[in-house]
């Protein structure tokens, strides 16, 4: 029922760190023999976050965890106090990104956009109440109703 494990090469598999030799990083709040971070410390909060303001994870920065827990901390009350940003609008020189919108509307040159000619226009539905027709003639063109005659008694 089982499959056996051959001892064939194909099978074995190497380990993914085999030889790499992985560096842990250090804290550097431990090796400065910090007491505690200064949220008023611009300069220094800016390493442990990205570029768009986003406050990096442990593994990142190499933090222990209660400097790292000390460094949100003081990132979030200079982020209270306006000292840092809550976030950053990146602009990049490469247009689109991840799907984003182009300038549809100044090209044309999109099928499912517009009008198509190759295609015949919808069938009413049922649930929709029909398009009106044109309204009634105009005035000048319709006969004035017929008055009913009215006799007169002398």
């Amino acid at each position: 029922m089982g499959r056996k494990k051959s001892s064939g090469s194909r099978t074995e598999r190497k380990p993914k760190d085999a030889g790499k030799k992985v560096r842990k990083k250090v804290c550097i709040f431990c090796k400065e023999h910090v007491d505690w971070v200064d949220y008023k410390d611009v300069s220094l909060l800016r390493r442990f976050m990205s570029d768009r303001a986003k406050i990096r994870a442990r593994r990142v920065t190499g933090n222990c965890a209660q400097h790292q827990r000390e460094v949100a901390i003081a990132i979030k009350t200079a982020r209270e106090l306006a000292l840092l940003p809550y976030a950053t609008r990146v602009t990049s020189s490469r247009g689109g990104g991840r799907g984003g919108r182009r300038d549809r509307e100044d090209r044309g040159d999109r099928p499912d956009r517009g009008d198509r000619g190759d295609r015949p226009d919808r069938p009413d539905r049922p649930d929709r109440p029909a398009p009106r027709e044109e309204a009634a003639a105009p005035a000048e063109e319709q006969a004035p109703a017929a008055e009913p005659e009215t006799e007169v008694v002398a």
